[in-house]
């Protein structure tokens, strides 16, 4: 029996945070962009997963630009 959109989109996103997990980076932008092709074919869309670690990752950017203007 095939997968449901469903279930692939909850494999991909536990195998992108277990790469990151393990800094398999490369790995975790693979399966976070599974997750984000899954979700754009998928009639149900959910909300990004991954949405968290970007707005960190931003707050970081701006933090070090802020340092380095100082």
């Amino acid at each position: 029996m095939p997968k449901l959109t469903k279930e692939l989109k909850e494999e991909a996103y536990e195998k992108a945070i277990a790469s990151l997990a393990r800094y398999k980076f490369m790995m975790f932008g693979y399966w976070a962009a599974i997750w984000v092709y899954l979700n754009q074919i998928d009639a149900e869309k959910e909300n990004n997963p991954f949405k968290g670690l970007v707005e960190k990752a931003r707050q970081i950017q701006r933090s070090e630009a802020e340092c380095q203007k100082n």
